[in-house]
Formats: C-alpha cells, sequence, structure tokens
C-alpha cells in the first residue's frame, strides 16, 4: 500500500504510516533540514522545493507511481493562518488571507493530480471553529469540485482527535480529515485511553490509563554535550513551581506568589512536566520562557521530545537545536498517525493487525513522586503584589500595542 507524503517535515505521520503496514513511495517537504532528517533515516525518494512549484508528475515518477495508485496521500499543510495563538493575541488572524493558507489549495492540487484512493490532511484544530472555518469551507469547495470534473465520490469525514487519547504521553490535538475516493465513510477510532478517578477505577472499563511523561522518558539519559540549560529573565524562577504547574502557580488563584495576573500570559509560560501526567503540547518556536520544561528544571532533549511524539527510536534530526525543536514540534505524534493507518488499512484494504501498535508507549511501574519546590528568589520577590486578570481575547497589552503601531 503506497503513500504519497506532503509536508512530510520529520516524517512523524510518515513512521506511523510506516509502521501501520504502508510503504512510503515519495515525500515532499520545502525545509532542507527536515529534508536532510527524511534522507538521513529513511531511503524513500525526498523532494525537497517549494510545493507550488512541484508538478504532480514529479511527485508519481520518483515515487514509481501512476495516477489512481496511490493508496493513500497525507499530509498536513502549515497552520499558522488557522492557530489558536493569532486569536488570544489579536481577537482574529488573517485566516485564508494569509498566504501561508495557499498550501491547502497546493495540497487538493496533488489530490486532483494523483486521485489516491484515499487522502488524509492534518491540521490545527482551529481549522474547524465556528465562524471561523474558512480553510475547511474551502477544503470542501475544492473537494466538490475534483469530483465533478474526476468522476471522483471523495467525501469528507473530520474529526478533532486528541493525541493522548489513543496512547500518545501528549496532550496534542489536531484536527484530521479522511475521504475515500469511491464514498466510503471513515469512522475514526475510539478512545482507547483515558483518566484514572480517585478510586483508582477507569472512567471506562475498557480503557487503559493514560501514558505518561515519566513512562515516555523517566530515566532518560541526556546525551553528553547537549546544553539544556535554562536561560532568559524567568530561568531561575522555573524552580519555584511544581510539577505540572505553570506561571499560574504564581497568582493569587494557586499556591504560590501573586507575582501574575491569571491568564495574562500563555498557558506554556514557565511550564513544566509532571512524571505522572502527560506531557502537554510540544512547541515548535518556543521562546527561553516557554515549556513544557524537564521537571529537573531544564529545557527537554531532543530525544525526549522525539519519544514524547512516540517516534521511532534511534533517528537522526539534522540541524542546530531551533531546527531540530521545530521539526519535533509541527510533527504529527507517529504512534497517532500508525492508531490512523492501521484504521484506514482495515476499513479501506482488508488489513487487519492483531497485535498492539509497534510505537505504543510501555507503562512503568513505581513512578517516582514530584520534586521538591524551591522558594521564590528575592530577585522576583519586588513583583509581588496585585495583579489585574487579563482582560480578554483581543484586549490584551499585545493587542493594543499592535493597533497602536498600525495605527
Amino acid at each position: 500500500m503506497k503513500v504519497i507524503s506532503l509536508y512530510s517535515g520529520a516524517g512523524g505521520l510518515d513512521y506511523g504510516f510506516e509502521a501501520g503496514g504502508f510503504e512510503i513511495a515519495v515525500a515532499h517537504d520545502f525545509d532542507q533540514e527536515s529534508c536532510e532528517t527524511l534522507r538521513a533515516n529513511r531511503s524513500f525518494p525526498v523532494i525537497c522545493e517549494d510545493i507550488h512549484e512541484t508538478p504532480s508528475e514529479r511527485l508519481l515518477d520518483a515515487g514509481r507511481l501512476r495516477k489512481r495508485e496511490a493508496a493513500v496521500l497525507i499530509g498536513g499543510p502549515p497552520c499558522q493562518p488557522f492557530s489558536k495563538s493569532g486569536y488570544w493575541t489579536n481577537g482574529d488572524t488573517k485566516r485564508l488571507n494569509d498566504p501561508r493558507a495557499k498550501t491547502l489549495d497546493a495540497y487538493m492540487r496533488v489530490v486532483r493530480d494523483t486521485l489516491p484512493e484515499v487522502f488524509l490532511l492534518e491540521n490545527v484544530h482551529g481549522i474547524q471553529y465556528t465562524g471561523k472555518e474558512e480553510g475547511f469551507l474551502l477544503l470542501e469547495k475544492l473537494t466538490a469540485k475534483l469530483n465533478r470534473e474526476a468522476g471522483t465520490n471523495y467525501r469528507l469525514s473530520w474529526k478533532i482527535l486528541n493525541a493522548v487519547d489513543h496512547g500518545v504521553p501528549q496532550l496534542r490535538q489536531r484536527f484530521f480529515l479522511v475521504a475515500h475516493r469511491d464514498g466510503k465513510r471513515f469512522t475514526f477510532p475510539a478512545p482507547s485511553h483515558g483518566d484514572i478517578i480517585d478510586e483508582g477505577k477507569l472512567f471506562h472499563q475498557s480503557l487503559q490509563p493514560l501514558a505518561t511523561a515519566w513512562d515516555a522518558i523517566g530515566g532518560l539519559k541526556v546525551k553528553s554535550g547537549e546544553d539544556l540549560t535554562l536561560r532568559g529573565r524567568w530561568a531561575d524562577l522555573v524552580p519555584s513551581i511544581p510539577e505540572g504547574e505553570n506561571y499560574l502557580w504564581h497568582t493569587n488563584r494557586k499556591g504560590g506568589r501573586p507575582l501574575f495576573g491569571w491568564r495574562t500570559r500563555y498557558w506554556s509560560f514557565l511550564l513544566k512536566l509532571a512524571k505522572d501526567r502527560p506531557s502537554w503540547t510540544i512547541q515548535a518556536q518556543p521562546g527561553p520562557a516557554i515549556g513544557p520544561f524537564h521537571w529537573d528544571n531544564r529545557r527537554l532533549s531532543v530525544e525526549e521530545m522525539a519519544r514524547l511524539q512516540t517516534f521511532p527510536k534511534n533517528l537522526t534530526f539534522a540541524g542546530g537545536r531551533v531546527s531540530q525543536q521545530r521539526q519535533l514540534g509541527n510533527a504529527v505524534p507517529s504512534l497517532l498517525g500508525e492508531v490512523l493507518a492501521r484504521e484506514i488499512a482495515r476499513q479501506f484494504f482488508g488489513v487487519s493487525h492483531d497485535k498492539p501498535a509497534t510505537l505504543r508507549v510501555p507503562k512503568k511501574r513505581d513512578t517516582p513522586p514530584p520534586e521538591s519546590v524551591a522558594p521564590v528568589p528575592h530577585k522576583f520577590l519586588s513583583m509581588v503584589g496585585d495583579h489585574p486578570d487579563h482582560p480578554g481575547t483581543g484586549k490584551g497589552q499585545a493587542a493594543l500595542r499592535q493597533r497602536e503601531g498600525s495605527a
């Protein structure tokens, strides 16, 4: 079952589909270091250039495929135009007027030219926000046009999935869309993992316990020479925050000192992992104070981020730390890719899997207790005071500065 991979990045979806029984025939990405990462770990052809300048025929030739021969076309077009962070700062974004949204057109152009049996598209869940679903509506429009012109019957099935519900040790919500050329509907897999209530019983007896950060990276040693020291203005404040908390610990609604106003910062500001809980979303381009940070009060290593993203072990990542973080932060967790690949294989190709997922995260026993919390350093005590809450979306200081700059 051959796959065409677009916007492949470091290969998160690709490795998942491999584990699910598919073969990557050809991969494509614009980022040079992401392409180097793919080439360092796999032997399938990688085309590295702007998708808008890549004829679909070149993808078919590189993958040794004919039109209608690919089993699946997969890809996650860049999602910045539809991300949540733009709403928090501005109250809105450019959406389809953002030039980066043209990647949706490019994706559907390749679908039109190659006519795979199935296509899967991944994006941020903001693409489906009520009243702001222009991106999704564009996909519906382009699919209907394709069906009329090519005589196909692609019918869109979509759902917002949280990776943690499917065994990934990370809270990561993403939008997935699946369509079959002959109109067969895709049923998304039900959650396989769930939270535990106080009595130690699962909410639903068929669910497995959530995979935790300790399951994924507990006891993992940092490679020699990898500098993970925290830097910046807030670095010395991180040890005063308990595991599983963020800057909100130091507001008037939590147990720390009132150094900040409620919700006046991004959620990931000074965010720290808890051993007994899943990780929060790995960021692609974090600032020095943006987590999640390790419970040992340091940045996560590249290998730790890869484990939390459920990539196969022993991969090589090209580029420096900034590029490697971007590659990993932009990726789809490979285990989630495998779960979807298995369902696509079962529902559309008659291929079943009797064994557990290849990329699953085994449970570890005896999770250690939380690390001790340090007092707030003296240099931050001058910030103690009555700080107002955030006034609301689009009304904060960043939005005001942006409007003043525009004026």
